[in-house]
């Protein structure tokens, strides 16, 4: 039986989410996890607060937003990804490390590149959806290392494989909140494209790694 496995944040999603979102902001786009049984996944301080994403109205400025907040997302995908690389003894979850690598590297730059070709004008700084004003405000490096999500896994030792899955499935929903977020409300064929393949590659990635939780660890 897999026991609980403590990962050490980097920041707590929730911390900054908070005061961007406003209480009155918050969405609830995912369920709550308090009926999840005891796993790695229950220890992880993001697990109970993906449900307060929000990347605000439809808009002119929400798709800059989006790409804001994907970007960083995915550079924290690819470095949790980049250390399993290093990490792992399963050969699956290698094969896997190596595909988010390889696509969320290319959806970056591709994020990257838009940005700047339709927003000359926006602030170097990363913006984000200020629930509590009603407009965007440039994220601090705090907010960005936290919409990052990227946790320390630890050291390469028997339970490592399930902490990343755990560490990775969240990562994932999170994307895939976002990415259905964009389907109701962007303006931007090429945005809401990008968001269809999120949507798609990463529900199969994260039901795959549910499978092997479970087939591996009983969970």
């Amino acid at each position: 039986m897999l026991k609980r496995f403590v990962l050490r944040p980097l920041v707590p999603f929730a911390l900054w989410m908070l005061p961007v979102l406003g209480l009155g902001g918050c969405a609830n786009l995912l369920p709550s996890r308090t009926s999840t049984p005891p796993t790695a996944l229950a220890t992880l301080p993001s697990a109970a607060h993906i449900h307060t994403m929000d990347l605000g109205p439809a808009g002119r400025e929400y798709d800059l937003r989006f790409l804001d907040a994907m970007v960083p997302h995915h550079e924290g995908a690819v470095v949790m990804a980049e250390d399993a690389l290093q990490k792992t003894q399963r050969a699956e979850v290698r094969q896997l490390a190596q595909a988010i690598v390889r696509a969320q590297a290319e959806e970056i730059a591709q994020m990257k590149r838009w940005r700047a070709a339709w927003y000359p004008q926006a602030p170097a700084n990363l913006v984000a959806w200020h629930g509590a004003t009603g407009h965007s405000m440039p994220m601090s490096d705090e907010q960005i290392q936290a919409m990052r999500m990227d946790e320390d896994l630890g050291p390469a030792d028997a339970t490592y494989d399930p902490r990343f899955l755990d560490g990775m499935i969240l990562h994932h929903e999170a994307a895939v909140v976002m990415a259905k977020d964009v389907l109701q409300k962007s303006q931007r064929p090429e945005v809401r494209q990008l968001a269809q393949a999120i949507l798609a590659s990463q529900t199969a990635e994260v039901n795959q790694m549910k499978a092997w939780r479970q087939q591996w660890y009983g969970q």
